[in-house]
């Protein structure tokens, strides 16, 4: 699943890089680490949950430290790419199915099932999320 633009054919490493985001974002989250969860993001990334937007880094981090000492306590998190695109050599958008997953679950509840996409840049040979925005899943 990757389209490209019709110029521009994106390196395994690149591949690799941007496939890496979700991981570390899915590992920061296992630890509630919320310095390495803001870690993924550019210095101005945004974050857009229902009901929620978040503006940089910093307010990123802040929302996750409490999240993590409150609402997601205990839970882990997943996410599975189902659209990845290379639209330069230094700009992708990823689109994954995921959602929350509570101590215990091995599956997303149809209730905390979400779409993402991921827009990610390349900053000094490296990948980070610059807007990141999930909204509840729906019916297939």
């Amino acid at each position: 699943m990757s389209a490209t633009s019709a110029n521009f054919r994106p390196s395994p490493v690149d591949h690799a890089g941007v496939a890496a985001l979700p991981g570390r974002i899915v590992a920061a989250w296992a630890q509630h680490d919320a310095d390495a969860f803001g870690e993924v993001f550019v210095e101005d990334g945004s974050m857009i949950l229902p009901d929620l937007f978040l503006k940089g880094r910093g307010a990123i981090v802040a929302f996750m430290r409490d999240a993590f000492a409150g609402p997601y306590q205990g839970t882990t998190v997943t996410g599975q790419p189902i659209d990845v695109r290379f639209l330069s050599g230094d700009v992708a958008l990823v689109l994954t199915d995921g959602g929350v997953l509570l101590p215990g679950e091995t599956a997303v509840a149809n209730e905390r099932a979400i779409r993402a996409s991921w827009l990610m840049v390349k900053r000094d040979g490296a990948w980070h999320l610059a807007a990141y925005q999930n909204s509840p899943a729906g019916k297939a």
